[in-house]
């Protein structure tokens, strides 16, 4: 059923022709949502070509955009990387978010993800519209999609479900003890989350409004952000919020986490980002913005999908991309580009970059059709949820639950994998990146063994 968790093996001659997933939402495979998602896969021979798209389907139904595919896939492919180093000790700056204002490749890699979520929603929900379904069943699959999807993040923040190191004040715990300590710090909010959020609520408002009524909406919400964090004063801290965005636990952000996600004052633990404490880059005020760069990738989504000259259409998204990078530098004077408190200027610029990035790749492979590059993209775009859930289970599981002896001592297997295969013969920096890059690899081997045989996870 729509917006059910199904982990489908799609029998074929072909097992490629099962795989279909469009980030946040999926689809099933009808041909209308497959061709607005551009869901084009290398080298499927015409034998196995979807049946006819209708005549009233979106516009680039009929173009099947493969560089929609590619984008998302280069995506996933950022996050492993960055995700992933050696060690965290030793990282080329690139690789590592900005300190705390400004930004870095690796902070574009989140907004990139929700920009093309907005993209995909949009053709999807036009495509259903098309085959005749209902607005009451594409709004609930909207609400089911994006509980699921907050479901899944909440279920990795948790694994795995119990303390494995040692819990305050219990020399021996038990197992239950062990469950409980960790219910007591289970984080609330995440990656995830916050793309589940963001994912169903930009959905349901750009649902039935008209395009006047969502620049309305996204004005009102980056506009009112900005008020709420820099003129309104932060309880406890006697200024405006103004003076104390670069004080990550005095901001306004920080003060919402505490009084909604800190329950020690009910005996029922802290449930914030362990590295935070006092607050979580992923926090409750800061997903409202994050609202709007999924509206943003939602208003890209309406520009592709026009019945346009696939050169007018990226002229559009180069100019509009320059406009919005141009806009989110000068909001930087006044509200700097923050990735962990997904400020207004940083949701315009990084909306800008990532529309240029997708015209460039639009260029390449859909006008210039270069596309003998683009099977890895695809690969690693087809199941996201896949990439991600696993990837976060795994790196958990070999950074910080699976010991091993090595050099004297139980270490970490990664550890020990690094500190063997890598840091003994390359310098600190080299060594951390190669391990990333083997991550990325082994992800790479995973994910084409889904796609061989038509293995795809779809929520």
């Amino acid at each position: 059923m729509p917006g059910q968790l199904q982990i489908a093996v799609l029998p074929s001659t072909n097992p490629r022709l099962g795989i279909v997933f469009a980030l946040y939402p999926s689809t099933e495979l009808s041909s209308p949502e497959v061709a607005s998602m551009g869901m084009t896969l290398p080298s499927v021979p015409r034998t196995h070509e979807l049946p006819p798209v209708p005549p009233d389907a979106p516009f680039i139904a009929r173009e099947r955009l493969l560089s929609l595919d590619v984008f998302r896939g280069l995506t996933v492919a950022g996050m492993l990387l960055v995700n992933n180093p050696g060690t965290w000790s030793h990282i080329f700056p690139p690789l590592e978010h900005a300190e705390w204002n400004g930004w870095t490749p690796t902070d574009l890699i989140f907004p990139f993800f929700l920009f093309i979520a907005g993209i995909t929603t949009h053709l999807s929900l036009s495509s259903r519209r098309a085959r005749g379904d209902s607005e009451r069943a594409i709004r609930d699959q909207i609400i089911r999609r994006g509980a699921l999807i907050f479901l899944f993040g909440f279920l990795v923040n948790g694994f795995p479900y119990f303390a494995w190191a040692n819990v305050a004040g219990i020399p021996d715990p038990t197992f239950l003890q062990r469950v409980l300590d960790r219910l007591m710090h289970w984080r609330i909010m995440g990656v995830l989350q916050r793309i589940g959020i963001a994912y169903m609520v930009a959905a349901l408002l750009t649902r039935k409004t008209t395009l006047r009524q969502q620049v309305v909406i996204l004005a009102s919400l980056l506009f009112g952000y900005w008020i709420v964090m820099t003129a309104l004063p932060v309880p406890g801290e006697g200024t405006i919020g103004a003076l104390l965005l670069d004080r990550a636990p005095r901001t306004m952000e920080a003060w919402v986490d505490r009084v909604v996600l800190d329950w020690t004052r009910f005996g029922m633990g802290n449930h914030i980002w362990v590295g935070g404490v006092t607050w979580d880059p992923e926090g409750i005020l800061s997903t409202i913005p994050a609202i709007a760069t999924a509206m943003l990738g939602n208003l890209a989504g309406r520009w592709i999908g026009q019945r346009r000259p696939l050169t007018e259409r990226l002229s559009g998204l180069f100019a509009g991309g320059a406009l919005a990078m141009m806009i989110g530098l000068m909001w930087n004077w006044v509200f700097p580009i923050n990735k962990s408190l997904w400020t207004s200027s940083y949701v315009v610029f990084t909306a800008g970059l990532a529309c240029i990035s997708l015209a460039t790749i639009m260029w390449i492979v859909d006008f210039q059709k270069v596309r003998g590059w683009t099977r890895p993209a695809v690969i690693y775009g087809v199941n996201p949820i896949v990439a991600f859930v696993g990837s976060g289970v795994m790196a958990r599981c070999i950074y910080s639950i699976i010991k091993v002896p090595y050099d004297g001592k139980r270490v970490a297997i990664q550890s020990a994998i690094y500190q063997a295969g890598y840091a003994s013969w390359l310098s600190p920096r080299l060594a951390s990146l190669a391990f990333a890059l083997s991550f990325v690899l082994l992800w790479y081997v995973i994910l084409s063994l889904l796609h061989k045989r038509g293995i795809i996870l779809k929520v």
